[in-house]
């Protein structure tokens, strides 16, 4: 597979490193944005490591694979990085994705610490060689069910598409929003065009508009029909996914993307390390870092942390997941078995609801904390 190589340099094949392979949406139709971050946080973690003298003297080293948001092709790179020697495989941000990605490191016995995607059933069964970062989704999707509730929004209508993850992110708010007055109506993206689904909006009497699609097909089109259609000046529009975290979407929209809440893991205000970390990677991506970002730095030094304690053998890295205690980006990192979950998690990461400010659209509003 043929691959750029990553921002920390050549990737040596002498033995010298300590190899970690890293999963990064990077070409299209990944999301490759957040691949760009989520790269740039690992990245700098792993220069960080080196810079404290790495793993007993010997350097870290990330042997970077893109995924293109394919499964298949995320397995195939398990596969390989396997045969590399890699003492761990990290990262990706699409579910779906990592949820095969997952399933090949399970079978091969190989550690996966997966930094952002948030797909409960990340396993079929549960695993000892998996843990995760980013909260799972019915954690996440519960606290925006919240949100919205306290909003007054109960009449919610999702424009989704066909996909394991927006079919569980559906069900997560049905289930949450239901006993509590709460409906959900589907509308396929597939079968209705923007301005049909205005339609149906109205016909509904939908009270808010939740983008279970992708981004920017066709989930610009969507918001650029719902900003034009007086009839729904009244409507809020959401992303639980986090589509509007990213410049792109700011750039694509304008004024149209602001107003638009979206879940984003990081506190209310970051500790010391955060802001370190955080001005690091801002020079780094010439743009405010997004919580994927943080994420692939808290990725690394979780594993770097293990590697010093328990060495690189990889049945032993699998063994020390309920043992990690580290400081991260966002607070400390622990992981613990949770029910429903099938993999080690960090229960869990602060979650927020934000939006793009409306008068000032690079900047963003904490509208709800959990």
């Amino acid at each position: 597979m043929n691959m750029p190589p990553s921002p920390s340099g050549a990737e040596h094949i002498d033995g010298s490193s300590v190899r970690l392979g890293a999963l990064v949406p990077l070409t299209r139709p990944g999301w490759v944005e957040a691949g760009r971050h989520l790269l740039a946080g690992l990245d700098l973690a792993v220069r960080e490591v080196n810079d404290a003298g790495g793993i007993d003297g010997r350097p870290l080293e990330l042997v970077v694979r893109d995924t293109a948001a394919d499964p298949e092709r995320a397995a195939a790179a398990v596969d390989e990085l396997a045969g590399l020697g890699v003492a761990a495989v990290v990262g990706e941000y699409h579910s779906v994705v990592a949820r095969g990605a997952a399933a090949r490191a399970d079978a091969l016995g190989v550690p996966f610490l997966c930094s952002s995607a948030v797909l409960d059933a990340l396993t079929e069964e549960p695993t000892e060689w998996v843990a995760r970062l980013a909260p799972a989704q019915s954690h996440g999707w519960r606290i925006y069910a919240d949100f919205l509730l306290g909003a007054g929004r109960r009449r919610i209508a999702v424009a989704t598409q066909a996909s394991v993850y927006w079919a569980s992110g559906t069900r997560a708010l049905r289930d949450h929003l239901a006993p509590r007055g709460g409906t959900v109506v589907e509308l396929d993206t597939n079968a209705l065009t923007p301005e049909a689904l205005c339609d149906a909006l109205v016909d509904h009497g939908a009270m808010a508009l939740l983008l279970l699609v992708g981004h920017p097909e066709p989930a610009v089109p969507i918001v650029r029909a719902v900003r034009g259609d007086r009839r729904l000046a009244e409507i809020l529009i959401g992303a639980p996914a986090g589509q509007p975290e990213f410049a792109e979407w700011a750039a694509l929209l304008g004024e149209d993307g602001s107003g638009i809440p979206f879940l984003r893991y990081l506190p209310e205000r970051l500790g010391p390390l955060g802001e370190r970390v955080g001005k690091e990677l801002r020079e780094r991506l010439g743009e405010a870092p997004s919580f994927v970002a943080f994420e692939g730095w808290d990725t690394v030094t979780v594993l770097a942390a293990v590697l010093r304690s328990h060495g690189t053998d990889r049945a032993a890295i699998a063994e020390s997941w309920p043992r990690v205690a580290v400081e991260g980006t966002r607070g400390p990192i622990r992981f613990s078995r949770t029910p429903g979950i099938s993999v080690w998690q960090w229960a869990w990461t602060p979650v927020q609801v934000v939006d793009r400010d409306p008068a000032e659209p690079d900047r963003f509003r904490i509208l709800h904390v959990c």
